[in-house]
């Protein structure tokens, strides 16, 4: 990443993450595939670089941001997106809310769909980082064990992978409460919201935590950018 951003918002606005299923179902036993064969295709990361990188240069990776809902994750996020591709970087930003409309809305937020819906979401975001783009994937992903998992599938493709923990106190994003789903999960309303009555699991190690609910936008965004700066 470039090391400077300009023009981004002072305050992270008032966003949530829907995390509601009004009807959680558990999946059934996930069907392996057979008789597949990984293709591998004829153009190299080099090559891709020099096609679609700014100066030549392969950019792909992705950056994992995790979190309670509302920490600023997206907002986060498209602010990276923003500035990387006003600069000529091939970056594009992965919302949780976004992806559920689409790819992954036959799933719940029961515990075995929210792996599901991670899992799937990694993938994508590997394919995203193999074409040399910088994939910026937001997602409570609330257990470590699937996050390490992303980072595995990651790493086994030799592509960069960052995990940015947004720490913002459940305090903050409850006042944030944009939709109003806090307020819900504490009367009762919303069973398995994570933070209330679902277990967030905080990373252990991750490449970078971000004070979301005490920084601007700006400064944080500088923080991400430097990460990848100090890994090239």
């Amino acid at each position: 990443f470039p090391p400077q951003v300009a023009g981004a918002r002072s305050s992270l606005p008032l966003r949530m993450a829907t995390n509601l299923s009004p009807t959680p179902r558990s999946r059934s036993e996930a069907k392996v595939a057979t008789n597949v064969v990984f293709q591998k295709g004829h153009v190299s990361r080099h090559k891709r670089g020099q096609v679609i990188g700014t100066g030549g240069i392969f950019h792909g990776c992705t950056v994992w941001f995790t979190g309670l809902s509302g920490a600023g994750k997206t907002t986060l996020s498209f602010a990276i997106e923003e500035y990387l591709c006003n600069k000529g970087i091939p970056a594009y930003g992965l919302d949780g809310d976004n992806v559920r409309t689409g790819l992954n809305q036959n799933l719940s937020f029961s515990h075995t769909d929210r792996e599901e819906n991670i899992r799937r979401v990694g993938e994508v975001a590997k394919l995203f980082a193999d074409g040399g783009i910088i994939a910026l994937a937001s997602f409570i992903s609330p257990y470590k064990s699937i996050r390490e998992r992303v980072r595995k599938i990651h790493q086994d493709a030799d592509l960069p992978f960052f995990e940015v923990f947004v720490d913002t106190p459940l305090e903050t994003c409850e006042k944030r409460d944009a939709k109003g789903l806090y307020k819900k999960a504490r009367a009762g309303l919303i069973h398995g919201f994570t933070g209330i009555d679902s277990t967030y699991e905080e990373p252990e190690n991750p490449d970078l935590v971000v004070k979301a609910g005490e920084a601007s936008v700006a400064e944080c965004v500088q923080k991400v950018l430097k990460l990848r700066s100090e890994e090239r």
